[in-house]
C-alpha cells in the first residue's frame, strides 16, 4: 500500500510538472492580422468557404486542374510523405506492447580428450517498457503530429499547385487577347501602308509619312512573335506541371470568365483551420513541445520488465538431456546519473527548438496576413484602374478614328495618325493586363486565405 501510496504521489508530481499535458492548439490571432485594408470585410464568410470548381467555373481549366491533382509529381510525393508518416506514428502505437525475441543458441564442448557434450537453449525472450513517465505517449502525440502535418503539406501542396495552375491559364487567356489586339493593330497598319503609298503617288503625302508607317507595322509584326514565343513557353510550363511532354493546351477566352465582384476575408482566425501552411506550422509547434516532454522524461527513472520461457538442458553441472522447462522473470529500473547533465542539456536543447517553432509560428501567420493584404491591394487597385482605362481607350479609338478622317481631308499630317494608333495600341494592351491583374488577385487572396484544398 505504501508503495502505491508513493507511485501515485511521483505520477501526480509529473503531470503537474507537464509531462503528460497535451499540447494546447492557438485559439486566439490578432484582429488586425490583416491590416487596416481588410478592417470593413473580417465580418464577412470568406471566399476561401468557397469550392475550387466553384471559383474556377471554366470547364477547360478545370479539367487541367483534375489532370495537375492526378498526375502532378510534386502532390504524389507528398501523399508518400503522408503513407511515411502513417508508418512512423504505426510504430510508436506498438511501443507499447512488449517485445519477444527467439533466441536459440547452443554449445559444443569437450575436456581433456573425453567426450563431447552438447548444450542448448531455445528460449524466447520478452521485453515490455513500462510508459510510467509518459515518455513513449509523447512520443506517440509527437508522431501523431507529424503524421497531421504531413497531410496538411499535401493540402498545402494542393493549394498550391491549382492556385498556379489557375495563374498560368489565365496568362495563356491574357496573351491569346493581347496576341488578337497586337495582330489586328497589325492589319490595320498594313492597311495603313497601302493608303500611304496611294497618297504618295498621288501626291498627297511624301516618302517619310510611308517610312514611318511601314516601321511601326514591322514593329507591331515583331512583337506578334514575342507575344507567340510567350504563349509557347507558358504552354509548356503548364504541361510540365500536368506531367506531359509539350504540346497545345485547350483553353477558353478571357472574355468568357467572370468572378465575384465582391470579395470577403472573413476573420483572421480562421486561417488557423483553413490555411495549410498555418496549420503546418503549428504542428511543428507541437512536435517541438512533446519533443520537450521526451526529453524531461529521459532525466527520470525508466522501468522495464523482462522475462524468458523456453528449453534447455543447461540446468547447472549436469547435462540433462532431453531439456527442461526454463523461465525466468526480472524487472528493472533505470535512473541515469553520470548522463545526467546531458540529459539536462537535451532539454534545453528541446526548449529552444520549441522556442523558435513558435517563433516561425507566428512569422507564418504574419506571412499570412501579409498576403491577404497584398492581394486585397491588388485587387482593390485593378478594380479602381478598370474605368479609368476603358475610358481611355474609348477616348483613343475615337482620336484614331477622327485623325484618320482629318489626314484624308485635311492637312492633318501622318505622325499625328501614327501616334494615335499608337497610344491606343498600349491602352488596349495594358486594359488586358489590367484584366489580369485583377483575375491573379482574385486567385492570390483565395490561396492565402486558405481556399482551394
Amino acid at each position: 500500500m505504501k508503495r502505491l501510496t508513493i507511485y501515485t504521489i511521483l505520477v501526480c508530481m509529473l503531470s503537474a510538472c507537464g509531462i503528460w499535458r497535451k499540447y494546447q492548439p492557438t485559439d486566439s490571432v490578432r484582429d488586425d492580422l490583416y491590416g487596416e485594408t481588410a478592417v470593413s470585410q473580417t465580418e464577412s464568410e470568406s471566399i476561401a468557404a468557397i469550392d475550387w470548381r466553384e471559383m474556377f467555373a471554366d470547364d477547360c481549366l478545370q479539367s487541367l486542374i483534375d489532370e495537375a491533382l492526378d498526375q502532378n509529381t510534386d502532390i504524389r510525393a507528398a501523399r508518400l510523405r503522408v503513407d511515411e508518416a502513417s508508418a512512423t506514428l504505426s510504430s510508436a502505437r506498438l511501443a507499447y506492447l512488449p517485445s519477444f525475441n527467439f533466441a536459440p543458441n547452443g554449445s559444443v564442448s569437450s575436456f581433456d580428450g573425453a567426450k563431447a557434450s552438447w548444450t542448448y537453449s531455445v528460449p524466447v525472450t520478452a521485453s515490455w517498457e513500462i510508459d510510467v513517465l509518459g515518455r513513449m505517449t509523447n512520443t506517440k502525440r509527437q508522431a501523431q503530429s507529424l503524421y497531421e502535418q504531413s497531410q496538411d503539406y499535401v493540402d498545402a501542396v494542393q493549394t498550391q499547385l491549382i492556385a498556379t495552375v489557375a495563374t498560368q491559364y489565365y496568362t495563356l487567356l491574357t496573351l491569346d487577347e493581347q496576341l488578337r489586339i497586337s495582330r489586328s493593330t497589325a492589319e490595320s497598319y498594313a492597311e495603313s501602308v497601302r493608303v500611304m503609298r496611294a497618297m504618295k503617288s498621288a501626291g498627297m503625302t511624301n516618302e517619310a509619312g510611308v517610312l514611318q508607317i511601314e516601321a511601326a507595322y514591322y514593329a507591331t509584326t515583331a512583337s506578334v512573335k514575342d507575344i507567340e514565343q510567350a504563349i509557347t513557353e507558358i504552354e509548356n510550363a503548364l504541361s510540365t506541371l500536368l506531367c506531359r511532354t509539350p504540346g497545345h493546351i485547350a483553353r477558353g477566352t478571357l472574355a468568357a470568365q467572370s468572378f465575384p465582384e465582391q470579395l470577403s476575408v472573413g476573420v483572421p482566425v480562421e486561417l488557423l483551420t483553413r490555411r495549410a501552411d498555418v496549420r503546418a506550422a503549428e504542428q511543428s509547434l507541437a512536435q517541438a513541445y512533446y519533443a520537450v516532454n521526451i526529453a524531461r522524461a529521459s532525466l527520470y527513472p525508466s522501468l522495464t520488465l523482462s522475462g524468458t520461457a523456453g528449453w534447455t538442458n543447461a540446468a547447472g553441472a549436469a547435462i540433462v538431456n532431453p531439456g527442461k522447462l526454463l523461465l525466468s522473470a526480472a524487472g528493472s529500473l533505470l535512473q541515469p546519473i553520470f548522463n545526467a547533465r546531458s540529459n539536462k542539456a537535451r532539454v534545453k536543447i528541446a526548449r529552444a527548438q520549441q522556442e523558435q517553432a513558435e517563433l516561425q509560428f507566428e512569422q507564418t501567420l504574419l506571412n499570412a496576413g501579409a498576403e491577404v493584404n497584398n492581394a486585397l491591394a491588388q485587387w482593390q487597385t485593378a478594380l479602381d484602374k478598370r474605368p479609368l482605362r476603358d475610358n481611355q481607350v474609348e477616348a483613343l479609338r475615337n482620336a484614331v478614328h477622327k485623325t484618320e478622317l482629318l489626314m484624308k481631308h485635311s492637312p492633318t499630317t501622318y505622325l499625328e495618325v501614327l501616334t494615335a494608333r499608337q497610344s491606343l495600341l498600349q491602352a488596349e494592351l495594358a486594359q488586358t493586363n489590367d484584366r489580369f491583374e485583377q483575375i491573379e488577385a482574385i486567385i492570390s487572396l483565395y490561396h492565402a486565405l486558405g481556399g482551394g484544398a
